[in-house]
This record gives structure tokens, sequence and C-alpha cells, in this order.
């Protein structure tokens, strides 16, 4: 069997990595993951799953401490008081602020793991046959890891885009940077034998970038999470949302529709129960209570990944809030692939339609796209009609079409691109 070194800081590339390298021995390929130090905490959020380094060769880089996770409680003090500075920094002199800030993070917080992981990555090469390297970002350290580790071994090298680098809709520094960047950018993929993002759209504006293909591989589920036993439903008419809350997504379209069919009558708030699972978010918190909604929509906090499924598959339906950001259009939003494994309909709402999300679920028959207040009604009303009928909504997924985005199917392309780039060198 070939071997892969996949360089990915798995605090930020979960769950498209460790999907990866769990499928891909089926297609030819041993993983082998060159990761930072991932900690011994259970109950972690972060990083991949609890049983990941049971079942995966895992290189970390023990002497390197990630920003993302401070384990030792002298680090935690340290880290308290330079945030009060940078905070007061922030606040009295924010264009000096952010100047630094620039400086600081170019080209990412990670980029002190870059001589760790080249360390690491040196000894393993030298010591036994790896056929091929892939590296996936963010962070984009990753990718300067990858570039120096093939030129210095000669391995082929392929290189993955879970976001874009300098063409990145949510870049937020400054156009001077933004042309080192770019430079830095071209530079460094300039030698990578494939270039991977996780939609079309992106496809192509990498490609005009860099002048050259850029292929897409889908983000997706892992195909075990799948149950074939019987599920029992909430009694409830219940939406469920999983996980965070980010500032381009907006819930207050699907509070708004079911608060004007509530007061039209049509729908029972004594049946009704809207489930947030993640952070809390202020800014939820006061539409709800602006609404007059406390009674029906609820926050529970952070849960763990196996309670997240188990909310999932019991639910009548599960939110999916899309960007509302029309730089985003043509971009699947993570979560739709986790819902897709659930088994139950999905109603997406916000974005402008027509998009890639829409477009996910047409094909799959796994749920509805609402862009708008009154389209979210209309779904609402049919929905919770069927509810009252059959105790249930009912689900129609098929089954061929979700199956094309678990991360079986992923991986398998994933290897088919591997083969391909080292066949070029033999």
């Amino acid at each position: 069997m070939k071997k892969v070194l996949i360089i990915a800081n798995l605090f930020y590339a979960s769950p498209r990595i460790p999907g990866l390298a769990k499928y891909l021995p089926e297609f030819g390929w041993q993983p082998i993951i060159l990761t930072v130090p991932l900690g011994e905490d259970p109950d972690s959020r972060l990083g991949p799953p609890n049983d990941f380094k049971a079942k995966n060769r895992v290189v970390e880089t023990y002497d390197y401490v990630s920003p993302r996770l401070v384990s030792d409680d002298r680090l935690k003090v340290k880290k308290s008081r330079v945030s009060n500075f940078k905070r007061w920094f922030r606040r009295s002199v924010p264009l000096l602020y952010k100047w630094y800030w620039e400086v600081k993070s170019y080209p990412d917080t990670e980029k002190k793991w870059k001589s760790f992981a080249i360390k690491a990555g040196d000894q393993l090469l030298r010591n036994e046959d790896v056929d091929a390297l892939i590296s996936s970002s963010s962070p984009v350290t990753c990718h300067i890891i990858a570039k120096e580790l093939k030129e210095r071994h000669k391995i082929p090298w392929v290189a993955d885009f879970r976001d874009l680098w300098t063409q990145n809709h949510n870049y937020s520094y400054s156009s001077l940077r933004k042309l080192f960047e770019q430079r830095l950018e071209l530079k460094t993929l300039a030698t990578a034998d494939a270039l991977i993002t996780v939609s079309e759209f992106w496809s192509k504006k990498l490609s005009m970038l860099h002048g050259r293909k850029v292929l897409t591989i889908n983000n997706g589920f892992d195909p075990d999470q799948i149950s074939n036993e019987k599920v029992d439903l909430t009694s409830a008419f219940t939406i469920t949302y999983t996980g965070q809350i980010y500032r381009k997504q907006d819930p207050s379209k699907l509070l708004l529709g079911l608060k004007n069919l509530i007061s039209q009558e049509v729908i029972d708030p004594k049946e009704v129960e809207v489930r947030f699972y993640g952070p809390l978010n202020e800014r939820l918190e006061k539409e709800v209570k602006q609404y007059g909604m406390s009674d029906i929509v609820v926050q529970y906090g952070v849960i763990s990944r196996k309670t997240s499924f188990e909310r999932q598959g019991e639910s009548q339906l599960l939110l999916l809030l899309n960007w509302e950001d029309p730089e985003e259009k043509g971009v699947h939003t993570g979560k739709i692939f986790e819902y897709l494994a659930a088994q139950r309909p999905i109603l997406a709402t916000g974005g402008f339609g027509n998009d890639a999300v829409e477009t996910v679920l047409q094909e799959t028959n796994s749920g509805i796209y609402c862009s708008t207040v009154e389209d979210i009604k209309s779904a609402l009303r049919d929905l919770y009609r069927e509810y009252k009928l059959k105790g249930k909504v009912t689900y129609s997924g098929n089954m061929e079409e979700i199956n094309k985005y678990n991360y079986q199917e992923m991986a398998r392309k994933f290897a088919r691109i591997l083969d391909t780039i080292t066949k070029r060198g033999d």
C-alpha cells in the first residue's frame, strides 16, 4: 500500500481530514497525519474525534503549542495578561494595532509551527518511503510546510483548500498585505502537482488566480453515521439547529416566519420547539426576546458530537442557515453534509437562492430551500400540516444521491488524484 503524508492542523481541519484519513486505505493509500499536539481532553470540542489517534498514525509536534490549545495553567495566566494588553492596545490606537496585527499574523497565526513540522516531516521522509504529500488549509502554513518538504524530498504534492487563501471573501487585511500575500500564495503553490478545493465556485476563483486547472472535491459526511435502526422522533414539531451561528447567518427569518404563523393561529405554539445546540449566541437571544418566543426557542448550549447526532436524528426538521452574503453564493455550508447523514428533512433558510445548497437539496430530495420570510412561512405551513395529519414530517431523501457526498466517495476522488500524480514521477 502506498503512503501519503497529510499535513494539517486538526484543530482547524476537522472533520474533512479525519474523514479522508479513515477511508483512503480502501483505495490503496495509507495516511500519516502530521499535526500539532492534540491534547488528551476527551471532552474537547476542538480537533478530531476522540478515537482518531487510536485508529490512525498521527505524528504530533510536541514542542509546539498551538494558539488554539493552551493546556498549561501558567500559559493560560500569561495569555490572559497578554489579552488584556491587546484589548487596551486595540481600543486606544486601533490603526497602529491593525498594522501590528497584520505583520504579526502574516501569513497566519500558526506560522511558528513551520520549523517544528518541517523537522518532523524531514525525519519521517528520510526514514521511510512516502509516495505523496497532501496539505490542507487553513492555516495556510500547512502549504508552506508542504512546499519545502516537496523541494527537499522530490515528492508529489496535492494542496487542498477547505478555505481560500487571499481570495477568501472574508479576507480582513489591508490591500498592501494582500499584495504581498498574493505573491506568497502564487510562489508557494507554483510547484504543487494538483490544487483542490471544496466547490466549483471556488475552483473557478483559484483557477483564475493561478492560471491552471483546479479540481473540486466537496466536503461530506461519514457513512458510518447513517443508522438503519428506527429512531423515535420527538412528539413535538421540533426544528433543530446544531453548531455555531456565524455573523453572516441570520436565524431571524425563521423566527419571524414562525411568529407570523403562530399569530395567524396556523401553528399551535404549544406543539412547537425550536432547539439550538452550540455556543450561546447573544444576537439570537435578543431576537428571541424581541419576538416574544422564549417559550418556543431555546438555546441548550454546547453538546458532544454523539449527542448532536442523536438530537438531529430525532428531530422533525433540521434548520440550515445559509450565508447572507452574495460572495458565498456557490459555496456549500459544511453543515449540510452532516445533516444529510441524519436522514431528516432539512429546512434551509436565507441566502439568495439558486446556489450550491439549493442544488444539493434538490438533487438529494432531502429538504426545502427558502430564501425569504414568505418562502419560510409557506414551507412551515405545509410541513406543520403534514405533522398534524401523520404525527411526523416524512423524510424522502434519495440515498443514492446522498451517498455521492460521503467521505468514502471523497477519499475515492483524492486517491484517484494521488494515483495520477505519482504515476507522472514513475
